[in-house]
């Protein structure tokens, strides 16, 4: 890999739409709380992560030629994404999140439009921006993708012999990704993604080592399974573990997966031992969910190893 080359991210760039009670929920009827609105997407907020911690970052995605896109991609210029191959779409609408908390931060109830990620994010559109790849030193994605989409990445980063690192997102779109196993070097699913993966129940830090180490076994290089307040469970086909999560007052989940996944892939791109590497990402999860912001605006490489010696 060369190390001035782009990081090239692939997948949703969302609008955010976050209500938190201030109450106990009752159905069927209004309640108080904060409600805040911010830009989402599983890839874009990978891609933040990694330009905050330093690393040059391509972000291939869609938005609509409306006020969401036109906010998403200022937001990601300012802090140093480079979008001028988002494609801005204006026959669809800009992808969006809406996710309904609980008082202590737990998410209730989550919808997401996505179309726009699927349907103008194509096997073409994806084959017109193949020079991405050819310059690329890793890709990461995220499987808010189309199957065909998904079909044609892969077959790019065979022939570019690149590596790629993957967040299922759902447990409803994480099945597209099992194809695609062996071409992964690092999958980080919660629970319920991993189970869709690879058949295992994950009820337990027991039972996410053996999906990890299941992963693993079915091609995967490094398997991290997240289980939220428990920490993770990390396998490789030489060595495994469990990371306890760092002890913090939470104040929003959402984009805490996200952050990890970057902070792993920001270890291994800087050649950080496997342990080392799924530590930075506990202390870029813990210092997210201590954000109202889907990306903790403040991260860096120095608050990362900062909330490790705390």
């Amino acid at each position: 890999m060369h190390n001035d080359s782009h990081l090239l991210v692939i997948g949703a760039a969302s609008i955010d739409t976050k209500g938190r009670a201030s109450q106990p929920v009752q159905t069927g009827t209004s309640i108080p709380g904060i409600i805040r609105v911010s830009v989402g997407g599983v890839a874009r907020n990978v891609a933040e992560n990694l330009v905050r911690l330093g690393e040059p970052v391509v972000l291939l995605s869609a938005v609509g030629d409306d006020g969401s896109g036109r906010r998403i991609l200022h937001q990601a210029r300012e802090c140093g994404i480079d979008v001028s191959h988002v494609m801005v779409d204006a026959n669809h609408r800009t992808a969006a999140y809406l996710a309904a908390l609980d008082p202590t931060g737990n998410l209730l109830l989550s919808i997401d439009d996505m179309s726009i990620t699927r349907e103008v994010i194509t096997p073409g559109f994806i084959y017109r921006h193949r020079a991405l790849f050819r310059d690329a030193r890793m890709v990461v994605l995220d499987a808010n993708l189309s199957p065909a989409t998904l079909e044609t990445i892969f077959k790019l980063t065979r022939t570019y012999q690149l590596p790629v690192c993957a967040d299922p997102t759902t447990a409803t779109f994480a099945p597209q990704l099992c194809p695609y196993l062996p071409d992964l070097l690092l999958v980080t699913p919660n629970g319920a993604e991993a189970e869709a993966l690879c058949g295992v129940e994950v009820t337990d830090r027991e039972s996410a080592l053996v999906a990890a180490q299941k992963l693993v076994a079915l091609g995967v290089q490094i398997a991290i399974v997240t289980l939220g307040a428990t920490g993770l469970v990390y396998a490789t086909s030489q060595e495994s573990g469990h990371v306890p999560a760092i002890a913090r007052e939470i104040v929003d989940y959402t984009g805490a997966g996200d952050a990890l996944t970057a902070a792993v892939v920001f270890g291994l791109l800087n050649d950080l031992a496997i342990g080392e590497a799924v530590r930075l990402g506990t202390s870029a999860a813990a210092l997210t969910l201590q954000s109202r912001e889907t990306v903790r605006p403040d991260l860096s490489l120095e608050r990362l190893y900062e909330e490790l010696v705390i």
